[in-house]
């Protein structure tokens, strides 16, 4: 009974557990552009992922600046989802979030013809710490990548695990349709 208690009177005291969304946007401190290869992108669209009442991580979808959100995922164009998480999450429970979303959004054909892709992005994935960043690029003359903090931690070629992976967030029946409308609105709706 007292652990449950300690844990309720800790989460009612921490100053950032009622953080508005534009707040966390804010400490999120997304740039207006990126530049990818030879590219620029600009910054489209943004917003929090809430799971209960938590906030989970901010996400800000980046394309070329004469495509629409929805034209860029659409499209083998340059663009980048960024994340900037503000909880402690394992490294396995990412991975597993993301193989329920795969399973739910593709084939059992297309996800065997995907595991070794898979597998090796996934053995790139480290424990998350609030104000890490995970950042998946894909150019069509680089292929896919994966940025933590800054770094490029894996590279494919595989235009397929790419669209596959940016579709977690991306595409329907992914992690989150409201993150997903938001990122994919035009920009001024």
């Amino acid at each position: 009974m007292l652990r449950p208690l300690a844990l309720s009177a800790l989460l009612l005291l921490s100053p950032t557990l009622f953080a508005s969304d534009q707040e966390r946007l804010r400490q999120a401190d997304f740039p207006a552009q990126r530049a990818l290869e030879q590219t620029r992108l600009e910054l489209k669209n943004q917003a929090v992922l809430n799971y209960l009442w938590l906030d989970v991580y901010a996400a800000a979808l980046y394309t070329e600046p004469r495509l629409r959100p929805a034209q860029a995922t659409a499209s083998q164009s340059s663009k980048r989802l960024e994340l900037y998480y503000f909880r402690d999450i394992e490294r396995d429970d990412l991975i597993e979030a993301a193989w329920v979303t795969l399973r739910r959004q593709h084939a059992a054909a297309t996800l065997e013809r995907l595991r070794p892709g898979l597998d090796a992005l996934h053995s790139n994935f480290r424990d998350i710490r609030p104000g890490d960043r995970y950042a998946l690029n894909y150019s069509p003359r680089a292929g896919l990548s994966l940025e933590h903090n800054g770094v490029t931690v894996f590279t494919s070629d595989d235009a397929e695990l790419a669209s596959a992976y940016l579709g977690i967030w991306l595409a329907p029946n992914g992690l989150s349709e409201q993150l997903r409308d938001t990122l994919l609105a035009n920009p001024g709706q």
